[in-house]
This record gives C-alpha cells, sequence and structure tokens, in this order.
C-alpha cells in the first residue's frame, strides 16, 4: 500500500513539475497605454502578432500621464505606450525615474478645428480662438497658426513660442488658453479650436480639421510618441519583439487606414 501511494506521490509531483515549466515559460508583457490610439493599436493589431510568437499581451489603459511611469518604473509594467521623448526626459528628472524610449512609433497631428467659424477663409477680425493653456502644446498651436498664415511670430521661438511672441497679428485674434483635453468641449464658444489629434479622436471630430500639422514640421520630428521602457531592459527578447511589432507594416497600414491623417506612423 506504502508503495502505491509513493508511486501515485511520484506521479503527481512530476505533472505539477511539468506543469510548472509550462507556465514559467509562457511570457507575457503588460503595457500601460492611453484608451485612443495607443491601446486601439496595441489590441487590434500588436497583440495578434505578439500571439503568434507566443507572447501574451496585456494591455492597461491611462486616461492621465503620471501613474503609467510610475507603475512602469515600479515594475508593476513592462512598457507603456502614451507620451513623447520631451515629456519623458522631463518627468525622468523631477521623479527620479530611469525610463528611456525603446522606439518611436507614431506622432499625432495637432489641427485647427472649426467653432462658431466654419472655414478659414473666413475667420472674422478679432476672432477668439482656443489654444492649449500647457507650454508644449501652446508653442505648437501657435507655429500651426502662423504656418496657415494667420500670426506671425519672432525668429527662432520655435517650440517655445507663447502669445508673448507674436510679432503680428493682422486679425487682431484674441486667444482663449484652455486645458488641452476641453478645448472639444468648447468649440461652440469660439471661433476655431486649436485641438491635439488623440483629444479630437476622442471627441469624434478628427475629420473635421481645417489645417493640420504636417509629417515635416519641427512638431513631428520632437513630439513623436514613443513606447518607453525600464534602462536596461530594451534588449529584453520580448521587449524587442513588442518593438518589431509596433513598428510592423501591419501597425503603418492599420494606422494609416484608421485614423487617417490624424495619426502619422514615424517609422
Amino acid at each position: 500500500m506504502n508503495k502505491k501511494l509513493s508511486a501515485v506521490a511520484a506521479v503527481l509531483a512530476l505533472t505539477l513539475a511539468l506543469s510548472g515549466c509550462g507556465t514559467g515559460d509562457k511570457k507575457t508583457l503588460t503595457v500601460g497605454a492611453s484608451p485612443t490610439p495607443h491601446a486601439e493599436i496595441l489590441n487590434n493589431v500588436v497583440k495578434p502578432l505578439l500571439a503568434k510568437q507566443g507572447i501574451e499581451l496585456v494591455v492597461k489603459e491611462f486616461d492621465d500621464y503620471v501613474i503609467p511611469n510610475t507603475a512602469l518604473e515600479d515594475k508593476e509594467l513592462d512598457a507603456n505606450y502614451f507620451q513623447h521623448a520631451p515629456y519623458l526626459k522631463d518627468f525622468n528628472a523631477k521623479n527620479n525615474t530611469h525610463l528611456i524610449s525603446a522606439v518611436a512609433v507614431h506622432f499625432e497631428t495637432m489641427a485647427i478645428y472649426p467653432g462658431k467659424t466654419a472655414t478659414l477663409d473666413a475667420l472674422a477680425d478679432g476672432a477668439d480662438i482656443a489654444i492649449p493653456n500647457d507650454a508644449t502644446n501652446e508653442a505648437r498651436a501657435l507655429q500651426l497658426l502662423a504656418a496657415q498664415g494667420l500670426i506671425t511670430l519672432k525668429d527662432g521661438v520655435g517650440l517655445e513660442a507663447t502669445p508673448k511672441d507674436i510679432s503680428a497679428n493682422p486679425k487682431n485674434l484674441k486667444f482663449t488658453e484652455i486645458e488641452a483635453a476641453q478645448i472639444p468641449n468648447v468649440l461652440a464658444d469660439v471661433d476655431f479650436g486649436v485641438i491635439n489629434g488623440n483629444y479630437a479622436l476622442s471627441a469624434g471630430i478628427a475629420d473635421k480639421a481645417l489645417a493640420k500639422e504636417t509629417a515635416d514640421s519641427e512638431a513631428a520630428q520632437t513630439y513623436a510618441n514613443i513606447l518607453a521602457v525600464r534602462d536596461g531592459d530594451e534588449s529584453r527578447p520580448e521587449i524587442q519583439a513588442l518593438v518589431k511589432a509596433l513598428t510592423s507594416q501591419e501597425v503603418k497600414d492599420y494606422i494609416s487606414k484608421t485614423y487617417k491623417g490624424t495619426v502619422i506612423a514615424v517609422f
């Protein structure tokens, strides 16, 4: 009887050991992302590409720009996909985090959207334009307005421009500075709103843009959204597989077909 029990115990032990090996071999990547377009790209294209390689992709969505980085630093995530390199550099400096860019993926165009005024040509003297109130996006908005000939900015201000750097304003335009995410909600009260691509997509107005940043603009070169990882993790095979999938032709085609110029692949 004891011999039989010992044999059964041995079989159970072997089964559990084999089962444990199988579980240990399974690779899982947990990536934090903003809902649009980041999580959409990951879930709809990257997840099935990685599944073919035996890697399970788990996407956790975040609506803020702080927790995805602190969670990555604390090893609650393997990577995140929501930010551009200048933001990450500033975040590292202020929070003593050690995150790096593994690859640049896409650029979300900022665009001018109609409010009370329907077209650029119809813009009246003294019109009110809503622009983001944070430094980075405000400068982008002003550069876009300058590219349309609506204002002129001082030479060399680049992506540090503020309304104080406007050197010519022939239409006497007024600028209402608002939190970027809220501008779609105030379009009925202003003539134009200059809105980030992700917020335009979330508001369902991306197809109504009157003018957009171009793929060769200074903003596009600077503010491409990146896949961020912990410093040193960029060489992990699973991360390399994620980078390859995220910069695949399948992702480029999906971005082009789905977002129609509001989001532009940069790889």
